[in-house]
């Protein structure tokens, strides 16, 4: 069964989505995934995310994610993963870690932000459990998980989406800090780096060009670019 992947998109950030999928691709069997942006344009046309537009969020993905499981079916793992995230490794290699028995897994991150504005100058706004849903495994077979429909996704407070607060803590499982990986907020080095989460804004910013792990991204827009001039010559 092929890995389902759902990467947030907006239309202020299409480069990281670009990057991020081609990080994925690079590494993992494409005959072994699937990598959807989630458009919420698209999700609307499609009568699945009817909430009002909400003119302060961050990003167009903010609450569209919780709809990964659903867009997913109801059986294997299905991944949600925010646009501004880097892969430096097979992201299938992620189910080795998981609990089967857990709804969803994360990195439990203890983060308060230190900088009151992020990426493009969006409010930061902290609160408990803060980035732990960017990025989710969900275990799209387990009841909790089956139970987060649309109608829920469409009507619940944003705080109970993002605190995971439609789950049991008992149903949350964890995994290593290295696949959501703070750049800015953890070390520049660690030994289990899987992949990096430009939270604050990535080099796609000119004002993040000497972030931490900006050479990595830049490398992989770099190999982006030289796949799509080879396309275009062929």
């Amino acid at each position: 069964m092929k890995l389902k992947i759902y990467v947030g998109w907006d239309p202020r950030e299409d480069i990281a989505w670009e990057v991020c999928r081609h990080s994925i691709l690079r590494r993992t069997d494409p005959a072994q995934v699937e990598v959807h942006p989630l458009v919420q344009s698209e999700l609307r046309a499609k009568g699945l995310y009817t909430r009002p537009v909400d003119t302060l969020a961050a990003t167009e993905f903010s609450l569209t994610r919780f709809l990964t499981p659903h867009l997913a079916g109801e059986q294997g793992y299905a991944v949600f993963v925010d646009c501004d995230f880097l892969f430096l490794t097979d992201i299938r290699s992620v189910i080795d870690e998981i609990d089967a028995t857990k709804a969803v897994s994360v990195v439990k991150h203890d983060y308060q932000p230190r900088e009151t504005s992020k990426m493009d100058g969006c409010a930061q706004h902290p609160y408990p459990r803060k980035n732990w849903s960017s990025f989710m495994v969900f275990n799209c077979a387990h009841p909790a998980v089956r139970a987060l429909t649309p109608d829920v996704v469409n009507a619940a407070e944003p705080a109970y989406l993002h605190r995971l607060q439609w789950l049991n803590d008992s149903e949350i499982g964890e995994l290593d800090k290295g696949w959501n990986y703070l750049e800015g907020w953890y070390a520049p080095k660690y030994d289990k780096l899987k992949a990096i989460h430009y939270t604050l804004g990535g080099p796609w910013f000119e004002h993040k060009l000497n972030c931490d792990f900006a050479d990595l991204w830049l490398d992989e827009m770099a190999a982006l670019a030289g796949v799509s001039k080879e396309r275009e010559a062929a």
